[in-house]
């Protein structure tokens, strides 16, 4: 029997590599910027078409390569960050691995060009699946271009993966997103299909941060600082007020290094504890610098996930630091009577004898009314009697109330005496039932309404049943393509993060057909011309399109929802009542009967249930009953 084990071709197992370490575009991007990074570039710009797929191109001012570096930078485990394996207890660069240039040129067409300071020409390499094709000197500035076409050309099945433009994009703004965080002092563009989405020069971290989500930001960063044997923390964390229903603005960078921790996380999140409204995620961008020697990088692919040699003392550390600042800064409730507006500082300190106690003198026979009333008649004595006269008017006239009440009282009496049978509450209540003869609700708690059955009440959570309604509502628009809208007196903009204008973009159509006129203004504004008309009044447009947002990423996250029927369910959501809403007796009828029109009145969008029937019989139960 002959032998079966065999060694894999290089281009074979670049392939291989390539599925862990470049699984989509934004996967490339990250692993080329990190190389310009480590190469001390202080200008990096960034170019993709298509998302990524068809052309991802890197240009930094770095410090280049040589003719023998830019031909072996595609060997598999060619690297110039490490030269034996204590190395990788000492790492301050983004790479090591050596596999990134292998696999990306495994599985696209690659162009590097590449030329040293000191060196009067560049050179030039093409490569595809892992073959050389060519390899010249050229006259180029300095620094590294890199050039990745046709990603997944020759892995059909891998290509077929990739998600919508739209969606590959938003992954490669986060991407790009936490390496611009991360390095604040390196100035970086990114430019996708001919349009410039960032354009960030080297700054302070605040204003990097400000600039990558916008100036609203500018006010809800309170500072993280503090510095131990073990680690140094600094950094920013959000106000509780401002905190979102969805992840994605949580960063932790160890030594620089973008990393995944669900551990820290908890210490971030206890830090908020009693504060923080329910199910929100406060926004943080902390960096920790610890000694390399006491963490381990190396443990995935990617580079995102880290071992600490005492990870309790770093939690400890990490929550004080951070329930320090929540209280130096006046976010949670404090009571301080050491404050300039304490009411202590209402009070001066006297002596004793210094002081007096207050005296005040009074008329008891002062009667302000006597002298308003008096000269009230005087005014209007003269008037009165000449009206009086004229009208005819009799002048007992104020005595006719009295009268008329007496003689209903009479009448009142005498249909008694006379034999009526009707006795008070009857009469009431036919009068009611003929002057309103609808059935009645209750709300309970400006919450919940209460309606009888035969068989007992019934409660219904309002919100959950605004919420059915107008989801049938949506469904039924964007399938007919008819949805009314309200033009706004004064056009609104409204700017957002640039991963949340590219997911407004991505659903523009879906949502000018539930009756939102939107256009976009700007790389990251839309202007709001007008809105659903059921939305009502009195709608603050910015607040309730960041709530759809939000609602649209989270159903996203949690339900795998198609496009349609997610917008439909977070425009339900965002614009239906919300619990302490009142409703008249009316309001409460046209819900109630709006509810059992839809298909699914007793289930809410999220699969709960929207009403609760009690019989008559659980209730004599409940009072232990016959």
């Amino acid at each position: 029997m002959s032998d079966i084990i065999q060694l894999l071709p290089d281009s074979v197992a670049n392939q291989i590599a390539a599925g862990e370490v470049v699984q989509r575009p934004a996967s490339a991007v990250k692993e080329l910027v990190e190389n310009a990074i480590d190469a001390g570039a202080d200008k990096i710009k960034i170019i993709v078409k298509d998302a990524g797929k068809s052309l991802i191109q890197i240009i930094d001012n770095g410090c280049g390569m040589s003719v023998t570096d830019a031909r072996l930078c595609f060997e598999r485990h060619a690297t110039s960050k490490i030269r034996r394996a204590e190395d990788l207890f000492a790492i301050r660069t983004m790479g090591f691995r050596g596999e990134a240039m292998a696999s990306i040129a495994a599985i696209a067409q690659v162009e590097l060009k590449t030329r040293r300071v000191e060196d009067e020409l560049g050179t030039i390499v093409e490569i595809e699946g892992s073959r050389v094709i060519k390899q010249y000197p050229e006259a180029l500035p300095s620094g590294t271009t890199i050039c990745v076409k046709n990603l997944f050309y020759n892995i059909p099945a891998r290509r077929n993966f990739l998600k919508s433009n739209a969606v590959e994009m938003r992954h490669i703004i986060d991407e790009f997103q936490r390496i611009a965080l991360a390095h604040p002092n390196i100035f970086f563009s990114l430019h996708s299909d001919g349009n410039e989405i960032f354009h960030l020069p080297s700054e302070t971290l605040k204003q990097r941060i400000v600039h990558l989500f916008g100036n609203s930001y500018n006010q809800r960063l309170v500072p993280v600082e503090e510095e131990t044997t073990i680690i140094a923390l600094r950094g920013f964390i959000g106000k509780p007020e401002y905190a979102k229903k969805t992840r994605g603005e949580q960063f932790f960078f160890v030594n620089n290094r973008f990393v995944k921790d669900p551990y820290l996380n908890h210490a971030v999140m206890n830090a908020y504890e009693d504060i923080l409204p329910a199910e929100t995620f406060p926004l943080y961008v902390l960096f920790i610098d610890i000694d390399p020697a006491k963490i381990d990088i190396n443990v995935h692919p990617t580079k995102t996930e880290i071992k600490y040699e005492d990870d309790k003392a770093i939690y400890a550390i990490l929550r004080s630091a951070l329930k320090r600042s929540i209280g130096r800064y006046n976010i949670a409730p404090t009571l301080d009577f050491d404050q300039e507006t304490s009411f202590t500082n209402l009070i001066t300190s006297k002596p004793l004898d210094e002081i007096q106690a207050p005296t005040i003198s009074f008329n008891p026979n002062f009667n302000p009314f006597e002298d308003a009333k008096a000269s009230s008649k005087s005014r209007t004595s003269a008037y009165a009697e000449g009206f009086e006269k004229k009208a005819g008017i009799p002048q007992n006239w104020d005595t006719l109330y009295q009268i008329s009440q007496q003689k209903e009282s009479e009448q009142a009496s005498l249909h008694s005496t006379e034999g009526e049978t009707t006795t008070a509450p009857e009469s009431r209540l036919a009068k009611g039932n003929s002057v309103e003869n609808k059935k009645q609700f209750f709300q309970l708690h400006s919450r919940f309404i209460v309606s009888q059955i035969h068989s007992g009440f019934m409660l219904i959570d309002q919100q959950a049943a605004h919420e059915r309604i107008l989801y049938e509502q949506y469904i039924q628009q964007l399938e007919n393509n008819q949805g009314s809208s309200q033009q706004s007196l004064f056009p609104q903009t409204v700017e957002l993060s640039s991963a949340d204008f590219a997911l407004m973009e991505d659903m523009l159509s879906e949502i000018q057909t539930l009756g939102f006129q939107l256009r976009p203004f700007g790389k990251t504004t839309f202007i709001v011309d007008g809105l659903p008309a059921d939305l009502g009044s009195g709608i603050n447009e910015a607040k309730i399109l960041e709530q759809l947002l939000e609602d649209f990423k989270n159903n996203k996250d949690a339900l795998q929802l198609n496009k349609r029927d997610n917008l439909a369910r977070s425009l339900a959501k965002s614009a239906a009542i919300k619990p302490g809403t009142s409703l008249d007796n009316q309001e409460m009828a046209e819900l109630i009967d709006n509810l059992f029109a839809t298909e699914s009145p007793s289930v809410s969008i999220f699969g709960k249930p929207i009403i609760v029937t009690i019989t008559l019989q659980e209730l004599m139960e409940r009072f232990n009953k016959n």
